[in-house]
């Protein structure tokens, strides 16, 4: 499962929860601003790509070659965000962090990259799609946040447009997943197979169908949880007139 949720991964930026605590200093601050300005402008970079391969095209189909060297490079970027947690820059869980940030480097890496045959599948760029919108909304978010200055819109966008683009990803995962598995089988990728030296098996087929099975209990729970959050941190009626 891969989004993440609004108000439980605060890993890039140090935001505060519901008590006032303590910030980070003035050098990690600066450290974070820096960090979340790189990768908002490296998913605005994701973003263009999009845009100008579909134009150069003329079709969505394979736009995923456009942009594929930076989205691995930002995306496995965002791993600086668990070390955040576990060093104390930032107050954030390390084992939530850790699990939200893994799974889409395991989709890009273990599965889009190592699985050749699914990269030009139309359900890559849904999720890819999904994770650029996100992801610039939500360094945007994080470095206002850290500069005090949060632009209502930004916080808005943050709390309102997950609601699409969560289960948006989550179906181009879960699509991309289905259709590597024949190449897996196929293949034997990953898998271990018995006898060998260290009397261990590993079947990566099987694996990738309890990743799939896996999504039924969590993409509820964050979900509805991101719904609350939601509701928490805009309240129950929005103020428009706030948006300019």
């Amino acid at each position: 499962m891969s989004a993440a949720a609004p108000g439980t991964s605060k890993a890039a930026h140090g935001e505060a929860g519901p008590k006032k605590k303590k910030g980070p200093g003035a050098l990690a601050t600066a450290y974070l601003v820096i960090y979340n300005v790189v990768m908002t402008a490296g998913w605005l970079v994701i973003a263009v790509g999009l845009v100008r391969a579909y134009l150069a095209r003329g079709s969505y189909h394979g736009l995923y070659y456009s942009i594929e060297k930076p989205l691995k490079f930002f995306q496995t970027g965002a791993v600086l965000e668990i070390l955040h947690c576990a060093v104390g820059i930032v107050p954030s869980s390390v084992v939530l962090t850790g699990f939200q940030v893994m799974s889409r480097v395991f989709l890009t890496w273990a599965v889009t990259h190592s699985v050749r045959e699914v990269q030009s599948e139309d359900s890559v760029l849904l999720f890819v799609t999904a994770w650029t919108i996100t992801e610039i909304i939500r360094y945007s978010f994080y470095t206002f946040s850290l500069l005090n200055h949060l632009p209502y819109l930004i916080k808005w966008a943050r709390y309102t447009f997950f609601i699409v683009l969560y289960p948006m990803g989550v179906t181009g995962e879960l699509l991309t997943i289905y259709a590597a598995l024949p190449y897996v089988q196929k293949t034997g990728l990953y898998s271990v197979t018995l006898p060998n030296k260290y009397n261990f098996s590993f079947d990566y087929y099987t694996f990738l169908i309890l990743v799939m099975v896996s999504y039924i209990p969590l993409f509820p729970q964050l979900y509805f949880h991101m719904i609350r959050q939601r509701k928490k941190v805009l309240g129950h009626t929005e103020d428009y007139s706030k948006i300019e």
